[in-house]
């Protein structure tokens, strides 16, 4: 691991600590009964939600009592007058979760001044830590990862997701992964934007595409895949706004051709 400052070195071994205990939380019901709430005709909460985002808040409030939290779960939001913000997915893929898959992580990231300045994700299954903090490059598991080298779109593995009101939504993605589907080797549909990304900053993927987002769901992975040596933006190239939606993450040689096609 790089040398960092020990502000950065308080903060990532904070969050490391945070998404191991939250991830025992997470996984000691695995493939068990669960108690699952809905909070759309098909989007689903579980107690594994609820309890490590609880685990997680006050784990935060403790170490940094004067530092702002945004957390999915009822959209928790504590605003405080300070330049960071920490941002919480307690269990991304509950779905996945709730099926017994096991493609789901937790993820924490921290934001100062509005920028994402480190991120964490892990799979508490797989024992995956993706980890990154500006300028000191991505790691997985503490070794160094990196974006792929596949230059060739119609060579390409992609993912994406789809929104919850898929049905009702016209702004559902089918349209993007019809067009995309027939120019690339593949596309994958995980269920975790989360892991999405760190997959495409690890080289698994080579890129990723998603719309009707949350902060939560971006935040992490997005320092992630820019320390891993890929790009992230919205569809059209510009900067990406985690508070905005919309994500395309790539291992930036085939970014143009993605968004091309996304950009309509």
């Amino acid at each position: 691991m790089p040398a960092y400052d020990e502000e950065f070195i308080n903060y990532l071994d904070f969050a490391e600590g945070l998404a191991k205990d939250c991830g025992k939380i997470i996984s000691k019901n695995f493939r068990k009964n669960h108690t699952v709430k809905y909070k759309g005709p098909v989007d689903i909460v579980t107690e594994a939600d609820a309890a490590s985002q609880d685990y997680a808040v006050a784990s935060i409030k403790k170490a940094f009592p004067s530092h702002s939290i945004l957390a999915e779960e009822d959209n928790l939001n504590v605003s405080n007058d300070s330049p960071f913000k920490w941002i919480i997915d307690p269990l991304d893929g509950t779905t996945n979760y709730a099926h017994g898959l096991p493609i789901f992580c937790f993820s924490a990231a921290l934001e100062k001044d509005s920028e994402i300045i480190m991120g964490c994700a892990y799979n508490p299954i797989s024992k995956e830590m993706f980890c990154a903090v500006k300028n000191g490059g991505a790691y997985l598991n503490g070794k160094k990862i990196s974006v792929s080298k596949t230059t060739s779109f119609e060579r390409s593995l992609l993912s994406t997701g789809f929104p919850y009101d898929k049905k009702v939504n016209p702004d559902n993605n089918l349209d993007h992964f019809r067009d995309i589907s027939i120019e690339v080797r593949g596309i994958r549909r995980l269920g975790s934007a989360v892991l999405d990304i760190c997959y495409v900053a690890a080289g698994f993927l080579d890129g990723y595409w998603e719309l009707n987002l949350n902060p939560w769901d971006m935040a992490s992975g997005s320092i992630i895949i820019k320390e891993a040596g890929g790009v992230v933006s919205d569809f059209c190239k510009g900067p990406l706004n985690i508070y905005k939606k919309r994500i395309l993450a790539s291992n930036g040689l085939i970014h143009d051709r993605m968004s091309k096609i996304l950009c309509k």
